[in-house]
């Protein structure tokens, strides 16, 4: 009787995970310190936590607080990972790590020729976000990134140029490049060109009804009226 309860206290312990993410993670471009950490969320929503901190994540893993995190950015850059919002009435925590994005890349990959060139393409976005921020980013504004490239069908390059913008006229944050990037796609604006063509434009205008009303400095900025906007 014994040795009974014994096998049933091990088979209620078991944790189901794919074969063949532990046969095909290095085709997917992940490293084995990133497999630790989908394990761990993985298991930690079996337990039903479904947004691990890297603080719980570090208590069981040989990674401090920091490298975890470090890890969990990597993740959401590389697009294994997302933050979605959980739909739970009076749930005390609103978001939660989706790993069906990594799902998809295992058993639905996509087979374009040029996948690997625009991956390394937002790569490079996320480094040069970190790059004029000063700083890491965090696992939301990952997750706004990769709306803007996945939902929004934002190209790299014009959110390259978004940026730039922010950063020349003193905005950087990423509610004023959000603005930036919604408002040139409500006009149409798909290329730098297009938008360099579209500011300087506006910036002409503006020039122009500063000479003849004495405007406040400050409203000769495009982007600076996006943000005012209603």
């Amino acid at each position: 009787m014994k040795n009974n309860n014994k096998i049933q206290e091990i088979l209620q312990d078991q944790l189901s995970i794919p074969s063949k993410l532990l046969t095909n993670y290095q085709r997917l471009g992940l490293d084995e310190k990133e497999l630790v950490i989908i394990l761990k969320i993985f298991h930690y929503q079996s337990m039903g936590v479904s947004f691990p901190t890297p603080e719980e994540l570090a208590l069981e893993t040989t990674f401090d607080q920091q490298a975890c995190a470090g890890l969990l950015r990597q993740l959401l850059q590389k697009g294994f990972l997302t933050i979605e919002e959980s739909d739970v009435e009076n749930s005390p925590i609103n978001e939660y790590y989706s790993l069906e994005s990594l799902w998809d890349k295992l058993y639905y990959p996509r087979v374009q020729a040029n996948d690997q060139t625009l991956d390394q393409n937002q790569m490079n976005i996320f480094v040069l976000f970190e790059q004029e921020f000063g700083r890491a980013l965090s696992p939301i504004e990952i997750e706004t990134m990769n709306i803007w490239i996945d939902d929004d069908d934002q190209q790299p390059a014009l959110i390259k140029a978004a940026l730039r913008e922010a950063v020349l006229m003193s905005k950087l944050n990423f509610k004023y490049i959000d603005r930036i990037l919604r408002e040139w796609k409500r006009k149409g604006i798909q290329t730098v060109d297009q938008a360099r063509e579209h500011s300087k434009a506006f910036h002409t205008d503006q020039t122009k009804l500063e000479r003849n009303t004495q405007v406040n400095k400050r409203d000769t900025s495009l982007y600076y009226n996006w943000l005012e906007e209603e």
